[in-house]
């Protein structure tokens, strides 16, 4: 292999060569330009869930949205649309994707919501699921419907954006989406703040059929976890739990009763309840045959139960998203209603009794 030619100086005079200056020390006193790589990912901020909004004015506040939560990483390379628990649904949610990227160049995490909306512009967390498909294998073009509403940003070309406080960082998110790029019609739009008292806000949001509504802590940076810097206030309950078995029914064989659901209590097991509402035919069917596949093969049941209903027991694998009006005092819900199965690759947090 031959060897590249050697340079020549590029300005010399014959008698007296133009030199390079030599490199001087960096002055201290010089402020650094600093750089932020962009992180791989980033645990979310999550709410804390109240009885009632708290009261101040360094509260900010704006809709509680039904889906699921995600991060839009807008990269040089791609976009990429990860869950809480850090999985890549990017191919799940092609029009968000499309949209995201007529975002750039810039390069951003883009923290929000994927939800479906009804007709009368509500997210419908049931027309979600169906978006992407019974197992979300076939969810390739049926998810083109979900809308992305971004609540918060929290990198932005170059910069970490996760020590500025709430106030700055929303500032920063609503001029990255209300530019010329976003027409707030598209897949990508801004979770809109809301300026009223929060206890009349949660008033109208609720009789509007609404889930509810989320404070944010205008001085606080963005820490991962429940931290209380993010509260959550709804309307009606609506909580993930493990399904833990079904009671058979009496009229449709192909299906179920009832399911037997189960939350937390320290690191054990706990029966609330059993939901028999909110299904579609077609829902059960499906759910009869996974169910089938994850019977528990073990003498005494997955948790203590002292019902009289004839339970046929399931590995608690499954967990469901159920609505419900509140606890009986025996501790097992209320009125409870359900809503949909919840993908392991959201990392759906089962409820914990206190």
């Amino acid at each position: 292999m031959t060897k590249p030619p050697r340079s020549k100086p590029l300005l010399r005079d014959s008698e007296a060569p133009i030199r390079s200056r030599p490199r001087g020390r960096r002055n201290p006193a010089q402020p650094q330009l600093l750089f932020d790589p962009m992180p791989e990912r980033v645990e979310p901020a999550l709410a804390q869930l109240k009885p009632r909004p708290p009261k101040g004015s360094e509260w900010s506040w704006e809709l509680k949205w039904d889906g699921y939560r995600l991060a839009v990483h807008i990269e040089p390379q791609a976009i990429r649309i990860l869950t809480r628990g850090g999985h890549d649904w990017t191919h799940w949610f092609p029009a968000i994707e499309q949209a995201a990227r007529a975002l750039g160049p810039a390069t951003m995490i883009i923290d929000g919501e994927a939800v479906v909306l009804d007709e009368e512009g509500r997210p419908d967390f049931g027309l979600l699921q169906q978006s992407l498909g019974a197992s979300g294998k076939q969810a390739g073009n049926r998810a083109s419907d979900a809308v992305f509403y971004a609540f918060d940003l929290i990198y932005l070309d170059g910069h970490d954006l996760r020590g500025v406080e709430y106030r700055s960082r929303r500032h920063l998110l609503e001029d990255t989406l209300n530019g010329p790029k976003n027409d707030q019609v598209g897949a990508v739009r801004l979770s809109e703040t809301l300026d009223a008292e929060p206890a009349v806000l949660l008033e109208h949001v609720c009789r509007l059929g609404l889930e509810g509504i989320v404070g944010k802590r205008l001085d606080q940076p963005y820490r991962s976890g429940r931290t209380g810097d993010w509260v959550k206030v709804k309307c009606i309950q609506s909580e993930a739990f493990f399904i833990v078995g079904y009671e058979r029914s009496a009229t449709f064989a192909a299906g179920f009763g009832s399911l037997v659901l189960a939350a937390y209590r320290g690191a054990d097991l706990v029966h609330v309840g059993s939901v028999g509402i909110g299904f579609k035919e077609v829902e059960v069917t499906r759910l009869r045959k996974i169910l089938d596949t994850l019977r528990w093969k073990r003498k005494l049941p997955p948790l203590p139960y002292s019902g009289s209903a004839d339970v046929i027991w399931v590995q608690p694998t499954l967990i469901a998203e159920i609505e419900f009006r509140a606890w009986t005092s025996d501790g097992k819900l209320r009125h409870p209603s359900y809503k949909g199965l919840r993908e392991h690759q959201d990392n759906a947090d089962v409820f914990r009794l206190d």
